[in-house]
């Protein structure tokens, strides 16, 4: 009769996968050849209900710059927003916040 013994990974084989959720997060617009400028202020008006001025602002960060950050904050929002900017065809990306 053979006794079977269970093995259990030690500590030092076992592996872990941490998600950074903590901290905050930008919601970053790139530039891209297809939308319009009003649209791109018309999408920024309706999702962040940005004032005309600061649609304009960031659109016009987008367009000379290649980039604007439109949100920062905490990461599931941050997901929210980019999948919303994504929906109305925007390039848009989440990255961690560097200077926070």
């Amino acid at each position: 009769m053979s006794t079977r013994t269970k093995t259990q990974p030690s500590p030092e084989t076992e592996t872990a996968t941490v998600t950074e959720l903590s901290g905050r997060w930008n919601v970053v617009v790139l530039n891209d050849p297809v939308n319009l400028m009003s649209y791109v202020v018309l999408v920024f008006k309706k999702v962040f209900a940005f004032n005309d001025a600061a649609a304009r602002k960031h659109m016009l960060e987008v367009h000379e710059q290649g980039r604007s950050i439109v949100w920062s904050g905490e990461r599931e929002q941050a997901e929210h927003y980019t999948f919303t900017l994504q929906h109305w065809h925007l390039n848009a990306v989440i990255e961690p916040d560097e200077a926070h």
